[in-house]
């Protein structure tokens, strides 16, 4: 079973549990979601549904082939669809609704995915946390990369060496993290600690 739902990280707050214990948080609006497509062992090879994110604003610049598939579907266009197997995947049908309080309750674990943050091309000690050289008496050797390899053999530089370039804007996944609390009627989930990403970036939550 890995049932999810497509959100979008609203930022990161504080709660206290039942013994007072202070505990980080992310707020995820998650859905509502709509179903776009059933994918069936008979035609596609295996079990999935197809959902898409609903929100409020309307969708631009939608493709011909993503319109044709909206339209077959009887549903409004929508700007992120993600696959998911469910494991009610034969009780749902094209154009049923997927909300949080039905997918998620509190105490669940859950695998977050986004994007992370992007930070341009970085030097070595922010990218990978080299110490760098000393800062006085005239060193010229403060944020530099050091020796990359030897002259005489093998003459190269190998591969997977650590250096400059550039950081974040990659797929994150953060596994098992703990659901603290479940906002039915504002398609709210919190997170106990961070997800990857922005405020306002898209994420995939999934059991």
């Amino acid at each position: 079973m890995s049932d999810g739902l497509i959100g979008i990280k609203l930022g990161m707050t504080q709660m206290f549990d039942a013994e007072g214990n202070f505990v980080p948080v992310t707020v995820i609006k998650v859905g509502p979601c709509v179903v776009t497509q059933r994918k069936t062992r008979d035609k596609d090879g295996y079990e999935a549904v197809q959902v898409g994110f609903v929100e409020g604003r309307k969708v631009k610049n939608v493709s011909r082939a993503m319109e044709g598939h909206f339209k077959k579907a009887g549903v409004p266009p929508t700007r992120l669809v993600r696959e998911f197997k469910y494991s009610t995947v034969a009780d749902l049908k094209v154009g049923d609704q997927l909300l949080v309080g039905g997918v998620f309750k509190e105490n669940d674990r859950v695998n977050v995915s986004g994007v992370s943050k992007g930070h341009g091309f970085t030097g070595v000690v922010k990218r990978h946390g080299f110490r760098g050289g000393r800062a006085t008496h005239g060193s010229m050797f403060h944020r530099a990369p050091g020796s990359i390899g030897a002259s005489a053999f093998p003459s190269r530089v190998m591969p997977g060496m650590r250096a400059a370039g550039r950081m974040g804007n990659e797929k994150v996944t953060i596994r098992k993290l703990r659901v603290v609390g479940v906002d039915s009627e504002n398609n709210l989930l919190l997170v106990r600690g961070p997800v990857p990403g922005r405020r306002g970036g898209y994420l995939i939550i999934s059991k």
